[in-house]
């Protein structure tokens, strides 16, 4: 028994030596945080892309010579269990920082652990301007191009049309209310004249899609800015055409341009609204976001959505800034992610702000149309974000004192 129990040990020992399960043990872990059920057409489509940049990343070597891993946890879209989700990953699971969030509200709260732990936060997904702004902190970074810069965006469209008399649509949480702010004020900037006649704010994902169109019809606007998505977006737009809110009317919509909320309208989309999305049939071969595409596509069967390319971006941004820090530890990393640029993105170089710790990336604007059965963007261009982010005067003024 004792010469068996030697023969097993000592097989055991030559198998942990081996390489493929010293590349396991030896792995650099990342937790991700996310909706994954509750918001499964966003979530799943950013899990996949995610997993298709690790599998480059880590055929190309890893990073520090090490297999790049992600951790991946459902939190329901609940605040107070993404914080729960969060803890555990730093103090049990060995994570070197974490990532993610869709909804705005949870993004926040894992913003506000992120600054009170020092522990590493890159928000993904979450949009409120308040994440990198007024509650910033130097451990939370930021992905996505925010709600001010892309309302301003639909704004600057805005502000070419007749219309002076705009009613405002969108989920009553941080998302949506700075949404509506900041088209407001973009607008306000351009065209002083304009008055806003009307504000639903409907519960997410619990709209109540024929009394909020009466509302707007009732205030008898020019033009609707919709902030609503998913679920909500797919009602509203069901209800406001049935009942002819859109006839006559420009429509500025958040979001609504993106595959994940546009697709699944079929024949129902909305037909000249100006928005923000992602039009990935688009892109010409040989550019980045078509290299992008064509690899998606071969590796998921499927077509991406908006959620892929932010899935992918943010393990790719992680990749970078691992290998800049040259260490895993909190401070290497932070201060590798100051100022980091990414290379090879779909939208080329990726640049992180030192000001603010936000993204160089911005939006696709568009207007929608019917093809073949299928809501789409056309007449769509990429625009650069920095014709619409506030000066570095404003942004360290908001910012809190570090």
């Amino acid at each position: 028994m004792t010469l068996l129990r030697r023969t097993l040990l000592a097989s055991a020992a030559a198998l942990a030596l081996t390489p493929a399960a010293a590349f396991a043990q030896d792995s650099i872990k990342v937790g991700e945080i996310n909706h994954y059920k509750r918001m499964a057409a966003f979530a799943e489509p950013y899990k996949k892309g995610i997993e298709l940049a690790l599998k480059e990343i880590n055929e190309d070597g890893g990073v520090l010579g090490k297999p790049l891993e992600f951790i991946f946890r459902d939190d329901q879209g609940d605040p107070a269990e993404a914080i729960k989700i969060a803890e555990e990953l730093m103090t049990r699971d060995g994570t070197v920082m974490f990532t993610g969030s869709i909804l705005s509200h949870v993004g926040l709260a894992l913003s506000s652990f992120a600054a009170e732990k020092k522990y590493l936060y890159l928000a993904s997904e979450p949009l409120a301007d308040t994440l990198v702004w007024k509650s910033g902190n130097p451990y939370t970074f930021r992905l996505r191009a925010s709600t001010w810069i892309q309302a301003a965006m639909l704004a600057e469209q805005a502000a070419t049309t007749d219309a002076v008399k705009y009613a405002t649509i969108a989920p009553n949480y941080a998302y949506g209310t700075e949404a509506v702010e900041a088209f407001k004020a973009n607008l306000k900037m351009l065209k002083p004249e304009v008055e806003f006649v009307a504000e639903q704010w409907p519960a997410l994902f619990n709209i109540d899609a024929g009394a909020e169109v009466q509302a707007l019809e009732r205030a008898k606007p020019d033009a609707i800015f919709n902030v609503t998505f998913g679920t909500d977006l797919a009602k509203f737009v069901r209800e406001g055409g049935d009942r002819g809110l859109f006839d006559g009317r420009d429509v500025y919509g958040l979001l609504t341009g993106e595959p994940e909320y546009l697709e699944p309208l079929g024949d129902e989309a909305p037909e000249g609204w100006f928005v923000t999305g992602f039009p990935w049939y688009g892109f010409e071969d040989g550019t980045p976001g078509k290299i992008f595409v064509d690899a998606y596509v071969e590796e998921t069967g499927e077509t991406p959505k908006i959620g892929s390319v932010v899935g992918y971006m943010t393990a790719q941004s992680i990749a970078a800034a691992i290998e800049k820090a040259g260490a895993t530890d909190t401070e290497s990393l932070r201060m590798a992610f100051e100022g980091l640029d990414v290379e090879n993105t779909p939208i080329g170089t990726l640049h992180y702000r030192e000001i603010d710790n936000q993204s160089s990336l911005g939006a696709w604007v568009g207007t929608t149309a019917v093809e073949d059965g299928k809501g789409v963007m056309v007449n769509w261009e990429y625009k650069d974000p920095a014709a619409y982010t506030p000066s570095d005067e404003d942004v360290t003024a908001m910012r809190p004192a570090e």
